[in-house]
């Protein structure tokens, strides 16, 4: 290893204390690659939440907010990491870089396939297992999820960055009211943004989500309701017969009343959420992810 990849990893190590648990954090220290500048928008970074250290179970979840590919929605990424912080789960907002900034596939896989291999990287320093890392996503963030569930690498074992080493496969997924196809059911500004208006055929089947489940995809909690007509329903329930049909577990509700974007329903410190927040907490311990 050439010592500026040791110097950079044992600085973010250091930057990345417990002590600064709210810091973002930039993927690549000097810059993302394909990065079309220098400005916030074009430095990805992951923000940690460490749950109390009596309480912590040593599993980590990756956070992907949504927002259509174009912006951020803050309660599906801040709200969501103090709800699972309560639950002993270390979890890790991540800001990728969106279309509304000029960016299109695959730079926002880069930066979720990063995230998860920087957590692995630094697994011990924050005292978590590296094969109880997850991705949660919401909307156009369970898109991103999606994505990495069914496009994740092994990492490159040749690789002078120790954290490209890393495998970007997630040990599970949870998707809320997810965008998952850029087909008959895509949502018009999330596919527009990931893909440019005028895809090519493949590109458009690549990041349809439920054309690339495979027996290696990991488990998943999917949930919807009947009333979002933004991301219709029908998107959840076809990567929900992928999953079947590759025999990869999952659990699957579908709420009838309930609006897109809801997120936890609730706020800190979440003493009133969603009927989903507990059923995820119920799978979540069947995974061994929480106690």
């Amino acid at each position: 290893m050439k010592p500026i990849f040791v110097s950079a990893i044992l600085l973010l190590s250091l930057i990345v204390s417990r002590a600064e648990m709210k810091s973002a954090i930039p993927l690549w220290p000097d810059g993302a690659p394909g990065a079309l500048g220098t400005n916030a928008t074009d430095i990805p970074t992951l923000t940690p939440y460490f749950p109390d250290a009596t309480n912590a179970t040593g599993a980590a979840m990756v956070i992907c907010p949504g927002g259509g590919y174009a912006h951020l929605a803050p309660h599906e990424g801040n709200d969501y990491a103090l709800w699972l912080n309560q639950q002993g789960v270390t979890c890790f907002v991540l800001k990728y870089r969106l279309g509304s900034s000029g960016y299109h596939h695959p730079a926002m896989l880069n930066d979720a396939a990063r995230a998860v291999r920087l957590v692995r990287a630094h697994a011990a320093a924050w005292n978590i297992d590296t094969q109880r890392v997850g991705i949660m996503g919401s909307s156009a963030g369970g898109h991103l999820a999606a994505t990495l569930m069914t496009h994740f690498d092994a990492g490159d074992t040749n690789a002078i960055d120790v954290i490209e080493r890393q495998s970007s496969r997630p040990d599970l997924g949870i998707l809320c009211y997810a965008v998952i196809s850029m087909g008959e059911f895509a949502h018009k500004g999330s596919h527009d943004n990931l893909l440019g208006k005028n895809p090519s055929p493949e590109l458009v089947n690549l990041l349809s989500n439920e054309l690339q489940v495979t027996t290696n995809t990991p488990p998943c909690f999917l949930w919807t309701t009947f009333e979002d007509k933004t991301v219709p329903m029908e998107n959840t329930m076809l990567f929900a017969e992928a999953l079947r049909k590759n025999q990869v577990p999952f659990a699957l509700h579908i709420y009838q009343k309930g609006g897109h974007g809801m997120g936890l329903k609730d706020k800190p410190p979440f003493a009133n959420p969603h009927p989903w927040a507990n059923e995820c907490l119920f799978w979540l311990k069947e995974e061994k992810f929480v106690n």
